[in-house]
């Protein structure tokens, strides 16, 4: 098995209403996303080509692009965004870097599994909310 990973990066923000410290204030980050997949080498001589990989993942990263990632609860804040006409999406949990990596895990993985890459064996994700902090979730496909 071999291992290939491919750099992603957005602007986003979001807040952690129920934390108490400063997240809990509106605020954002310059994510950077490592999507490393592991398996077989295939006929052409690659896992996936990387062009191929974007374009799976791509959509996913431009609807969080320059967007405020809230959590469905933080009713203030979304009718906040939603009077100014800003770009938001509304999530069902907490948006920690934890909650985002798994999120994220899980809708890459169902990208690759519909459109039938077989020889993608393992998963895994890392997200930077900093230069010093990530997160990092990974399982099998």
């Amino acid at each position: 098995m071999i291992k290939i990973s491919k750099e992603y990066s957005w602007e986003m923000g979001h807040r952690l209403p129920n934390h108490n410290g400063p997240c809990r204030n509106i605020h954002g980050h310059s994510y950077r996303m490592f999507v490393e997949l592991e398996g077989e080498v295939g006929k052409n001589g690659m896992i996936i080509d990387f062009k191929d990989l974007s374009l799976l993942v791509k959509p996913i990263i431009e609807e969080l692009d320059h967007s405020f990632l809230c959590f469905a609860e933080d009713k203030d804040v979304i009718n906040f965004l939603k009077e100014h006409n800003l770009k938001y999406k509304i999530v069902s949990y907490n948006p920690t870097v934890e909650n985002i990596c798994m999120d994220l895990f899980q809708k890459i993985k169902e990208k690759i599994i519909g459109h039938n890459i077989k020889n993608i064996k393992h998963l895994t994700i890392r997200i930077h909310e900093s230069p010093n902090d990530y997160a990092e979730f990974c399982g099998e496909l």
